[in-house]
């Protein structure tokens, strides 16, 4: 994995994106251009070398799912008021902006950038510091992006597959990203010390919600297939692939669908 990470940064030199190995000079060439590395090809069919030690913490993570999400997701969905449910879910987006905009800039693209600039000084004044979400009724929609999209942007492929206890399926780069978001969003240095664990306690409860909104899903993908882990790699890579906008790859089809649509891409 640090190889590839290695040469992800090295094709970013070489495009100009990067002045040094220090992370905190990312920041200070994002404004200028980017986006002039081409975005990682299209990938061919999954890379999964680790599927035993993958297999492993798939179990590990289902029965986590199944003796403590499920319910509690259970009971989140049906004792909690869905205008507060949506909240939740709106205030734990909210924090994600301005981390959002510092990835918006160091992939090149200033007008999502400016745009969730916009959205997130709207809906923290206007919306009550996100509770409500008056940007997206004023035509202002998200656009949300992490570190491994810009990665991505950057010319990194995604790697290998693997599955991560309790974060579930990710791949090396997304992975990579994942830790890199944890402290590229702003909010993270301004927020008082007695609110620091405030963005991850709004997130796990949106993600509660996720769970219980996307259920019949899920539980599809994780208890009803007949191989629930090929199933949750097929689902993630394919989601994660349309997300990025790539339309072709393993399967064969002419595009990724999302499969919290179709969990089968049928």
């Amino acid at each position: 994995m640090k190889r590839r990470i290695q040469t992800a940064l090295s094709r970013a030199k070489t495009c100009g994106t990067l002045r040094s190995g220090r992370f905190a000079s990312v920041l200070l060439v994002s404004a200028f251009g980017l986006s002039a590395c081409g975005p990682a090809p299209v990938p061919q069919g999954f890379a999964d070398p680790h599927e035993a030690n993958n297999r492993q913490t798939h179990e590990i993570n289902r029965a986590i799912d199944r003796t403590v999400l499920r319910p509690l997701s259970g009971g989140y969905g049906t004792s909690i008021p869905a205008p507060v449910k949506q909240g939740v879910q709106n205030f734990a987006q909210n924090l994600d902006a301005p981390g959002d905009v510092v990835n918006n800039l160091l992939q090149g693209r200033p007008g999502p950038a400016l745009q969730n600039t916009l959205r997130f000084a709207l809906n923290t004044t206007i919306g009550i510091g996100g509770l409500f979400d008056p940007a997206t009724a004023m035509g202002v929609a998200g656009k949300p992006t992490d570190f491994g999209e810009t990665l991505h942007v950057w010319g990194a492929g995604e790697g290998d597959y693997i599955e991560v206890l309790l974060l579930g399926p990710t791949t090396e780069r997304d992975l990579f990203g994942a830790v890199v978001d944890l402290g590229l969003n702003p909010l993270r240095y301004v927020l008082p010390a007695d609110q620091a664990n405030v963005p991850t306690i709004a997130k796990f409860a949106s993600r509660l919600g996720d769970r219980a909104r996307y259920s019949e899903t899920v539980d599809s993908v994780l208890y009803d297939s007949a191989d629930s882990y090929a199933q949750a790699r097929l689902s993630y890579l394919q989601n994660r692939r349309y997300e990025l906008g790539q339309t072709a790859g393993d399967t064969g089809d002419e595009a990724f669908v999302d499969p919290y649509e179709d969990p089968y891409g049928n």
